[in-house]
């Protein structure tokens, strides 16, 4: 059995890769962090259009019903070009939270909006993904508490869990609530804390069951994991350019067998990974009861490649590497933030063991 990318699904990364090519060069890029702007409203604008935000939603709600691959595979071309729009929380955390769980109502409220890109969904899902108790109290339909290292911060209405998981819906503008950025090491994306004084908020019904908050952590964790394959795979391919170019001692420093082993190192670490979040994706639709395992070890394991190839394809390009004129630094800042988002390697090996009952 042959398992790799059908024509359409290499299109579909064609057709985001060219888009991003020509609205957010890496000069745009650094333009829009130096301006600390937490999404290029024109590029989002420009994704809607080609129907990113509406990937899995379903087609009655004004989506395009695709799987989570298919989101996986916009996630790796986002990441190579370290995009600084949304994408992990509105466009697969939001949409599956409300297709499992939501009522008609909040289906039909939500979904089309977020499929047209019209809305933008965050996820406070971080405390629920690294098993600490939920700092949120419920009271009735209020919320009270914290909620730390939301993703697609600046965003509309945020995807919350309590304590017992359950997934709430509370809109950026409800009275009580409060937005703080949080900084990090990667300027491309917002990411920021909730906190919450007495907030109304919109349960999920279908919710009750914790199965549901798993699925979209395993959801985030792999479109993660895909978002740190496309930056690791654009650092690889730089270092591989700049190998070609820089001459040292009368010669490009590419034949030198040293850097010649660490280009080879890093492919050999990076391609079997791309196979493995594929894997990933694809069970998640076609094999849920094996989705959870997968996405950890999807997420583990391609954080540490990632960091691998960020370190090394910095080591590539010598002294020009650490320049901001370079923009390395972007790709590197965002592999580093991917790999604790939702978990980091130590935390889902350790998950991945209890699942088999190792521990």
């Amino acid at each position: 059995m042959e398992f790799g990318l059908s024509a359409e699904q290499t299109m579909l990364q064609q057709s985001i890769g060219a888009y991003l090519d020509r609205a957010a060069p890496l000069e745009r890029v650094r333009e829009l962090c130096e301006q600390q702007v937490e999404r290029a409203e024109d590029v989002w604008a420009g994704l809607c259009d080609l129907g990113v935000p509406g990937l899995l939603v379903d087609e009655s709600h004004g989506g395009i019903g695709c799987g989570l691959l298919e989101a996986a595979l916009v996630a790796e071309t986002l990441g190579s070009r370290a995009a600084p729009v949304p994408f992990v929380a509105t466009a697969v955390m939001a949409p599956l939270a409300l297709a499992a769980a939501g009522s008609r109502a909040q289906q039909e409220r939500w979904l089309p909006a977020l499929a047209e890109g019209r809305i933008v969904a965050g996820a406070a899902l971080s405390e629920a993904a690294s098993h600490r108790t939920s700092q949120l109290k419920v009271n009735g339909t209020r919320l009270s508490g914290r909620a730390l290292f939301v993703l697609d911060f600046a965003a509309d209405v945020y995807l919350v869990a309590d304590a017992e998981r359950r997934l709430y819906l509370v809109e950026a503008g409800a009275e009580g609530l409060r937005h703080e950025t949080i900084t990090t090491i990667d300027r491309t994306r917002g990411v920021g804390e909730l906190i919450l004084e007495d907030v109304t908020a919109d349960l999920l019904p279908g919710s009750n069951d914790p199965e549901v908050c798993n699925r979209v952590i395993d959801a985030g964790r792999i479109v993660l994991a895909a978002d740190t394959l496309g930056a690791a795979s654009t650092m690889l391919n730089k270092a591989v350019a700049y190998s070609k170019e820089r001459v040292q001692f009368g010669r490009p420093i590419g034949s030198f067998q040293a850097v010649k082993h660490m280009c080879a190192e890093m492919a050999a670490e990076l391609e079997p990974s791309r196979a493995m979040m594929w894997y990933a994706a694809h069970a998640f639709d076609a094999l849920p009861e094996d989705s959870r395992l997968n996405a950890c070890h999807a997420k583990a394991h391609i954080s540490e490649v990632g960091t691998h190839v960020a370190r090394t394809s910095t080591e590539v390009h010598g002294g020009i590497g650490f320049t901001d004129e370079l923009g390395l630094h972007l790709w590197f800042k965002r592999i580093g933030a991917n790999r604790q988002l939702l978990g980091g390697p130590h935390q889902l090996r350790e998950e991945a063991a209890r699942l088999q009952q190792w521990v």
